[in-house]
């Protein structure tokens, strides 16, 4: 006698209602793991949204509705590796690119802040939002109009840069998934 599924799983009619459970659970799986790797996937855009935890949030819960069969554990610690790889861009991304314009460490804190302001203003927040906070960050410590629009400009730099290798990153972990997945 086999000790697995089939030893608890129960015969007759309530066979079809147990299965039909467990049907529904998996399609419930699936949509979770499919509405956080969308939100993932948008945080990866927006500053305020932890967007690689949600997405690699969405394909553990996506490979669990299969019970790990296609996903593993090799896959999914490498999806965790990218998952930290794209976390430190987001914060390292923005703060280099206002230090290569020579920003200091006042502009590179406004540029973050102005960041989440910014997106109270939809699209056009988000991208001006680090502009104005490095800008203003840097008159706090500089008087020099100047030196600070440069440092506005390192740091809406740096922080478009660190989005399109956030999205390149999550784009990949996607990939890497699906390709898991299939194969």
């Amino acid at each position: 006698m086999s000790y697995g599924m089939r030893a608890i799983r129960p015969e007759g009619r309530f066979g079809l209602i147990w299965k039909r459970g467990i049907m529904e659970l998996v399609i419930a799986l699936w949509a979770l793991g499919i509405v956080l790797i969308g939100l993932g996937i948008a945080g990866m855009l927006l500053p305020a949204m932890p967007g690689p935890p949600l997405l690699l949030a969405g394909f553990v819960v996506a490979a669990w509705a299969e019970d790990f069969r296609y996903v593993g554990w090799p896959t999914l610690a490498f999806l965790t590796l990218l998952t930290v790889v794209a976390y430190l861009v987001d914060f390292i991304a923005g703060a280099l690119g206002a230090r290569h314009f020579g920003a200091s460490s006042r502009a590179a804190v406004g540029a973050a802040i102005g960041a989440v302001v910014g997106l109270l203003f939809g699209l056009p927040g988000i991208l001006l939002g680090p502009l104005v906070g490095a800008v203003l960050g840097e008159l706090t410590e500089h008087d020099d109009l100047h030196r600070a629009s440069r440092a506005g400009i390192g740091a809406t730099v740096g922080f478009l840069l660190g989005t399109a290798v956030k999205m390149a990153i999550a784009f990949t972990m996607l990939g890497i998934f699906v390709l898991a997945r299939v194969v």
